[in-house]
């Protein structure tokens, strides 16, 4: 009975919506990710399980340099239990809409592709987690809310199965 039961989540977890680039465009002002993170950004996120249960919080101050090329992000997480952590990413640009990027902790390249006022970003990763790390497949879709504001959903897999999302608001500091 077990087995069925977690058969059944399982097979309702893999049929979720997800965004696409399929879906029309809500109207935001067109995403600039080198324009809209250079400079200082602060998001106040959190983590759910497949099951909607919020399972971790967190803010990230994030300063970001655009040299014409690359964005270097070098973002700081404190979390609510108070233990911090740092990324640093380096995306570059490489066509009108297209990005590619690394920082330590993803296996191979990040990808992403920016259209009218979002952007989705794919990569593998080792998290810390507060007794290890965890390799995830991360989905994450951002959208440009306004000149200020954007929403960014990310949608966590382990082995090819959702185990959760982050949802994060971030706001630009002029």
């Amino acid at each position: 009975m077990r087995s069925l039961l977690i058969g059944l989540v399982l097979l309702l977890a893999a049929c979720t919506g997800k965004p696409s680039f399929k879906d029309p465009s809500l109207g935001g002002p067109k995403l600039n990710l080198e324009e809209y993170f250079d400079g200082r950004v602060v998001g106040y996120g959190q983590f759910q399980d497949i099951f909607g249960t919020a399972r971790r919080r967190f803010e990230v101050d994030i300063r970001g340099e655009w040299d014409g090329q690359k964005l270097r992000l070098t973002e700081d997480f404190v979390y609510a239990d108070k233990t911090t952590e740092r990324r640093i990413w380096t995306l570059t640009k490489t066509g009108a809409d297209t990005w590619t990027g690394t920082a330590d902790g993803v296996y191979g390249t990040a990808s992403g592709i920016e259209e009218a006022d979002r952007f989705n970003w794919k990569y593998k990763i080792d998290l810390p987690v507060p007794d290890g790390t965890l390799t995830v497949n991360f989905d994450d879709w951002m959208w440009m809310l306004d000149d200020r504001r954007v929403l960014n959903r990310a949608y966590m897999k382990k082995a090819g199965v959702d185990i959760g999302e982050v949802v994060i608001f971030f706001e630009k500091k002029h």
